[in-house]
């Protein structure tokens, strides 16, 4: 539990609760939660973040739809035992459709193949 940190924006125009989920689950992905490691009650993750426990809940809920935890009731929520490769199939395919969106947003405003290239050249050096 003290290797997570969860920093929330309120600026942020990303819901709460995914900004809850998407630190959860990137620290699972990278190894810094391991399986079977303790995470924090979703009471007191929302007292601790000045958050709603729904909104904890939330996050806690799509977590384990994901199967990246799961909750025993009355012991608490723990980070599941994950598959390396099927969560980097996850991963690869969130980027891919991230890709998809910008090539067709691209090529709506009729940029070329190479002019899309180029604007991603230039994120990759960036």
């Amino acid at each position: 539990m003290d290797n997570l940190k969860i920093i929330i924006s309120n600026s942020s125009k990303e819901p709460i609760y995914s900004q809850i989920y998407n630190q959860i689950k990137n620290n699972i992905v990278k190894g810094v939660l391991i399986e079977n490691d303790p995470l924090p009650s979703i009471r007191f993750l929302a007292k601790d973040l000045r958050v709603s426990v729904i909104t904890t809940k939330r996050a806690y809920d799509d977590l384990e739809r994901e199967g990246l935890i799961y909750t025993i009731v009355g012991k608490g929520s723990f980070v599941a035992g994950i598959d390396k490769e099927d969560i980097d199939i996850k991963v690869v395919n969130e980027i891919e459709d991230y890709f998809k969106v910008f090539i067709d947003k691209a090529r709506k405003y009729g940029y070329s193949d190479d002019k899309i290239l180029e604007i991603i050249r230039k994120f990759i050096i960036y």
